[in-house]
C-alpha cells in the first residue's frame, strides 16, 4: 500500500462547521504494480500494519471517508487521520465466488473497497445497466462512510445505504481481518474467503451491529453491495396545501385515496415534504418520484435557475442564508427558497442524475431527527409553536420517509420512520433552537433518534433512552469483535461522550 505522510496538522470537515487538531494526515492508495487482488490484498496488510504502529506508539486512528458528517465521529484528536478516497478498486464476482444459499442475484453483487464514492458506483454500474438501490440526496460520500452513519434517501419502501450491504471486510486488529456476514443469509463461498485470505464469520448480531459503526469497529476496508436493474425516476414537485389530507399521507404512507398528487393513488419511490413556516399560507413543496422502466432516449433532468437539481436537498442552498437580526429572518427565509425551490413537472432520470448534487454554498447546520410517522403533525406544530418563542429559526422543517432498518444503532428504528431535518444558518442561534427542540421532545414523551452524521446532543442516556437494550448489544458487538489495545485506539472523544467506547 502506498502512504503518503502529508504532515497536516488541521483538518476541517466538507461542511467547514468545525477544524480538528491532528497528528498528521495519511494518503493512503493501492500498489499500481500489481493486479488489482494482489494489490487489494497489500492494501489488507499496510492497514494491520497502520493499525500495529498506532497500538504502539499508542495514539489514535481513523479511517476518513468525503468529511461529509457535520459531527466529529470521523476524527481522531491528536491522531492519524487515513484519506482513503484513493482506495476505490470494484470487482465483479464470479459464481465460484458465491455460496449457493446466497438469496439473491449473484449477477447483481460486487465487492467496492472503500473510497468508492457513490459517483463512482454509479458511474462503474451504468454501462451494465444496474443501479444502486438507493442513495442519500447526495453522491460525494464514500460507500464506507455512507453506510457507517446510516446515511438514508426516501426510498422509504427500500431502506438505507446500509440495507444494500451484503457483507463486510473488516480489519479488527494488526493480526486479524474476518468477512463479516450474516448466518441467516449466506453469501460468498470458501473460495472467496481463501482469495481474500481473510477469516469468514458468519453473524447477524455482529453485522448488524457493524452495519452502522462511526468506524469505530476498525477499518472496513470492502463492503458487498447488492444492486438492481437500472431504472428512471420520474420527478415532479409541486405547492400544496399544509392540511388534513395531506398529513395524513405523510402520517400513514397510505397513498390509495392521494389523488392531488401528481401521479394521482400511485405509490412513489421518494415522497419528501419542504416546509417554510414562514409561508405557510401558501402551502409546502411536495416532491414525488416514481419508479419507471429504463429507456434510452429520455430527456435527462434539468437545473433550475439557482442551479438546483430535482433531487438536491436544503443543504445545497440554505448555506446562502446568513445571521441576521430576528426580524429579518421571516424575510430573507422567503426571498431564498422563492429562488431555490422552483416547482416541476415531469423530470427523468436515471438514479444518480436525480440525486447527484455535491456542491454547497457557504457554511451551513444540519440536525435530523427520527420520528414515527404518526406523530408528524404533533411535532410539527411543537415546532412551529416554539419558533414564536425560542426562534425565529433561520432555515426550514424537510421530511423524508424511510422504512425501519435491521441495522442494531440505525437512527431509522420505527416502523416506518419520518425522517425531519432542520437545515439552517451556522448561528449560535441554530444551535440554541435545536437544544430547545430536543428538549420539548422529551418533555412531551416523544420517541425520537438523532441522525448520527448530523449535528446532534447525544450522550450515554440519551441513548440508552432511544435504543434500548440495541445500545448495549452494539457495545457487546465491538467489544467481541475487537481486542482491548485496538478498541483503544479507535476510541475518539465522540464515541465516549456518546459512552459507546465502554468495555465489558
Amino acid at each position: 500500500m502506498k502512504i503518503i505522510k502529508t504532515g497536516t496538522t488541521s483538518w476541517e470537515n466538507k461542511h467547514e462547521t468545525f477544524t480538528q487538531s491532528i497528528k498528521d494526515l495519511y494518503e493512503l492508495g493501492n500498489d499500481p504494480m500489481v493486479g488489482p487482488l494482489a494489490a487489494y490484498i497489500d492494501t489488507t496488510k499496510g492497514f494491520q500494519q497502520l493499525i500495529a504502529d498506532a497500538i504502539a506508539a499508542k495514539t489514535p486512528i481513523r479511517a476518513l471517508g468525503s468529511a461529509w458528517s457535520w459531527t466529529k465521529i470521523a476524527t481522531a484528536e491528536a491522531g492519524i487521520m487515513l484519506d482513503t478516497k484513493p482506495l476505490n478498486m470494484l470487482f465483479e464476482i464470479s459464481s465460484q465466488s458465491i455460496s449457493p444459499s446466497y438469496k439473491g442475484d449473484p449477477g447483481k453483487l460486487f465487492l467496492a473497497q472503500c473510497g468508492n464514492g457513490v459517483w463512482e458506483l454509479s458511474r462503474f454500474l451504468k454501462p451494465r445497466y444496474l443501479s444502486l438501490k438507493t442513495s442519500g440526496a447526495s453522491n460525494g460520500q464514500t460507500i464506507a462512510g455512507l453506510t457507517a452513519t446510516g446515511a438514508h434517501g426516501s426510498a422509504f419502501d427500500v431502506g438505507a445505504a446500509q440495507d444494500f450491504v451484503a457483507g463486510m471486510h473488516i480489519i479488527v486488529s494488526p493480526t486479524r481481518h474476518i468477512w463479516l456476514e450474516r448466518a441467516s443469509n449466506p453469501v460468498v463461498s470458501a473460495s472467496f474467503i481463501t482469495n481474500l485470505r481473510t477469516e469468514l464469520v458468519r453473524d447477524d448480531a455482529l453485522f448488524n451491529a457493524a452495519l452502522v459503526s462511526f468506524g469505530s469497529f476498525g477499518i472496513i476496508h470492502g463492503i458487498m453491495i447488492e444492486t438492481e436493474d437500472i431504472f428512471l425516476l420520474e420527478a415532479y414537485m409541486s405547492r400544496m396545501p399544509w392540511d388534513d389530507s395531506l398529513r395524513q399521507i405523510m402520517q400513514t404512507l397510505d397513498f390509495s385515496t392521494a389523488t392531488q398528487l401528481p401521479c394521482g393513488t400511485e405509490r412513489p419511490y421518494h415522497f419528501a415534504i419542504q416546509l417554510n413556516p414562514y409561508d405557510l399560507d401558501n402551502g409546502v413543496y411536495v416532491t414525488t418520484m416514481y419508479k419507471r422502466p429504463f429507456h434510452e432516449g429520455y430527456k435527462p433532468p434539468v437545473r433550475n435557475s439557482a442551479g438546483l437539481g430535482p433531487g438536491d436537498d436544503a443543504p445545497c442552498f440554505i448555506g446562502r442564508l446568513t445571521e441576521a437580526i430576528p426580524a429579518l429572518v421571516p424575510t430573507l427565509v422567503n426571498k431564498l427558497l422563492a429562488g431555490a425551490l422552483t416547482p416541476y413537472t415531469k423530470q427523468f432520470g436515471i438514479l444518480s442524475e436525480i440525486f447527484d448534487n455535491t456542491t454547497l454554498h457557504g457554511k451551513l447546520l444540519s440536525a435530523a431527527i427520527g420520528i414515527p410517522i404518526q406523530q408528524i403533525g404533533k411535532v410539527t406544530q411543537l415546532l412551529l409553536d416554539l419558533n414564536k418563542t425560542a426562534g425565529p429559526f433561520s432555515g426550514l422543517f424537510a421530511y423524508r420517509f424511510i422504512k425501519k432498518s435491521n441495522a442494531t444503532l440505525a437512527f431509522t428504528r420505527f416502523d416506518y420512520t419520518c425522517v425531519l431535518e432542520l437545515d439552517a444558518t451556522f448561528s449560535d442561534a441554530t444551535y440554541s433552537f435545536y437544544t430547545s427542540a430536543w428538549k420539548m421532545l422529551e418533555d412531551e414523551g416523544i420517541p425520537f433518534t438523532f441522525h448520527w452524521g448530523k449535528v446532534n446532543e447525544l450522550d450515554f442516556g440519551r441513548i440508552k433512552r432511544m435504543y434500548g437494550a440495541d445500545a448495549d448489544a452494539w457495545i457487546a458487538a465491538r467489544n467481541q469483535l475487537l481486542d482491548a489495545d485496538t478498541r483503544k485506539v479507535f476510541t475518539n472523544a465522540t464515541l465516549q461522550k456518546w459512552g459507546l467506547d465502554r468495555s465489558i
